[in-house]
C-alpha cells in the first residue's frame, strides 16, 4: 500500500490540524462551516483533482485526498479559511500514502481525538464522505476507505469500552455542569446553538440532570423548536438571548458562528454563571470574564480534565488497536487486488485480440472453419491464463509490480501503450457511487 496511485503523478494525502499543536484561535482560523466545505469541494473539483473529503471539528481541521504535490491541497485549505499558509506551516502536519491511511483510521476511531474514543467523529466523517460523494469527489478508493473506518470504528465502539463514560465533548460538558453546580435540577440552563454539539448537549443534559429549566436558542427558531419537541423543553427566540442571559444560571454555547456572540455587553448579572463555550472558533468573548460571578469554560479545559473512566478507557487502547489491524487487512488485500486488476485486464484484453487475430488466420485456411467453437475455446483458455495469474497475485508469493512488469514487457501492455493504461486505471476508479 505504500505507493498506490490514480495516475503516476498524484499520491494520496491527510493533511490538517488539531488541538495537538493548535489551540482554539488557530483552530477556529481554520475552521470550515458547511459552505465553505462545499466551496472547496467545488474548486477542488474545477482544479481536477480526483477524489477529496473534508472534515472540520471543533478540535480538528483535515483534507483527505489526491494530489501532485501537498500544497495543493494546502491552497484549498487556506483559501477557504482564515488560516494562513504560513500558520498551517507551524501547527499543521502532513500524512501520504500509508501513513494517511494510518491517521485516518485513528481519526475514525477516536484514538486520535482530543477526547479519547470520542463517538461523535464518525457521524461526522459520515456526512463528509456524503459531501464529497454528492459533488462526484468519492472515488472507488475513498468509497473503500471510508467504509472501512466507518466499520472499524463500530466494531471498537461495540467490541471494546474505548468510548464508555465521558467519551464525547457534549458528555465532558454536562458531567462538568453536574460536578461542579450543586442542585443542578434547579438551575435554569440556555443552551444556544443546535448544530451537532448543542443537539448532543442538550440529549445528555436531558437525560442526566432531570433539569425541567432548560432553553434552547437558535437563530433559525424553527430548528430549536424541532429539538425541543423530542425533547420537551423550552424554545425561545433569538431576539430574547440577552433577557434569558440575566436570568440563567448556566449557559452553554454551541454555535457556528465565526466571531463571539456572546460579549460582556450582553450580561447585567445579578447572580453567578457557568459559561461553557463547545463552539470553534470561540463564540464567547474572553471579555465576560471581567464580569464579577462569571466562570468560563471552554472545550480544551473539559479535554484536559482526568477521571477515572479516561483511565479505564486507556486499557481498550491494544484492542481497538488490533481490530484496525485487522480491518487494515481486509483494506491492504483488496488495494493489492485494485493494483494489478489494471494488468489483467489489459493482459485479457491482448489475448483476445492475438485470438481473433489467429482465428482469422485459420478461417481463411479452412472451409470448414467452426467460428462459435473456435470462440468458446479460445474464451476457456483466456479465462484460465488470467485466472492463473490472478491466483498467482492473491497467493502473496509473488512482487506485484515486478509481475506486472513481466505482463506489460512481454505482452506490450501497460507502459509500452500509455493512452491505454491510463484509460483503464480510470475505468477501474472512476465508478458511480450512487
Amino acid at each position: 500500500m505504500e505507493n498506490f496511485k490514480l495516475s503516476q503523478n498524484t499520491t494520496f494525502y491527510a493533511l490538517g490540524l488539531s488541538y495537538k499543536k493548535a489551540d482554539a484561535l488557530i483552530r477556529g482560523k481554520f475552521s470550515l462551516d458547511a459552505k465553505a466545505q462545499s466551496d472547496l469541494l467545488a474548486q477542488a473539483k474545477t482544479e481536477g483533482i480526483e477524489s477529496l473529503i473534508v472534515i472540520s471539528t471543533c478540535n480538528r481541521t483535515e483534507i483527505y485526498g489526491w494530489a501532485s504535490h501537498p500544497y495543493e491541497l494546502i491552497k484549498l485549505l487556506c483559501g477557504h479559511s482564515k488560516g494562513s499558509v504560513e500558520e498551517f506551516q507551524q501547527t499543521g502536519y502532513i500524512y501520504k500514502n500509508k501513513d494517511a491511511v494510518d491517521h485516518f483510521f485513528r481519526v475514525g476511531t477516536g484514538l486520535d481525538s482530543q477526547i479519547l474514543g470520542d463517538f461523535e467523529i464518525i457521524s461526522q466523517i459520515k456526512t463528509a464522505f456524503n459531501s464529497s460523494r454528492s459533488q462526484g469527489l468519492a472515488n472507488t478508493f475513498l468509497d473503500r476507505l471510508a467504509g472501512a473506518v466507518i466499520q472499524a470504528s463500530k466494531k471498537v465502539k461495540t467490541d471494546t469500552g474505548i468510548s464508555s463514560g465521558a467519551a464525547s465533548v457534549s458528555f465532558s460538558a454536562v458531567r462538568y455542569i453536574i460536578e461542579n453546580l450543586p442542585d443542578v435540577g434547579s438551575k435554569k440552563i440556555v443552551l444556544l446553538g443546535t448544530g451537532s454539539i448543542g443537539r448532543n448537549t442538550c440529549e445528555n443534559l436531558v437525560k442526566h440532570t432531570k433539569n425541567g429549566h432548560i432553553t434552547l436558542i437558535n437563530r433559525t427558531k424553527t430548528k430549536a423548536q424541532a429539538l425541543a419537541g423530542k425533547l420537551h423543553v423550552t424554545v425561545k427566540d433569538y431576539s430574547e438571548l440577552q433577557d434569558e442571559l440575566q436570568q440563567c444560571d448556566v449557559l452553554v454555547v454551541a454555535t457556528g458562528a465565526d466571531h463571539p456572540t456572546v460579549c460582556s455587553r450582553l450580561l447585567s448579572l445579578k447572580k453567578p454563571l457557568l459559561i461553557l463555550d463547545l463552539s470553534i472558533p470561540r463564540n464567547v468573548d474572553p471579555d465576560v470574564q471581567q464580569i464579577p460571578g462569571v466562570t468560563l469554560i471552554h472545550m480544551d479545559y473539559l479535554s484536559q480534565i482526568k477521571d477515572e473512566t479516561l483511565e479505564k478507557r486507556k486499557q481498550h487502547i491494544p484492542a481497538a488497536e488490533a481490530i484496525i489491524e485487522d480491518t487494515k487487512l481486509e483494506f491492504n488485500a483488496w488495494m493489492q487486488a485494485r493494483k494489478y486488476a489494471p494488468a489483467l485486464h489489459a493482459l485479457k484484453a491482448k489475448l483476445h485480440d492475438i485470438a481473433a487475430s489467429e482465428m482469422a488466420f485459420q478461417k481463411k485456411k479452412s472451409i470448414n472453419f467452426d467460428q462459435a467453437q473456435a470462440d468458446e475455446i479460445s474464451s476457456r483458455i483466456i479465462n484460465k491464463i488470467t485466472s492463473h495469474f490472478a491466483s498467482h497475485f492473491k497467493s502473496g508469493h509473488c512482487e506485484a509490480d515486478q509481475t506486472i512488469r513481466l505482463i506489460e514487457e512481454v505482452f506490450k501492455t501497460g507502459r509500452h501503450e500509455p493512452a491505454e493504461g491510463l484509460s483503464i486505471l480510470k475505468e477501474q476508479y472512476r465508478i458511480n457511487l450512487s
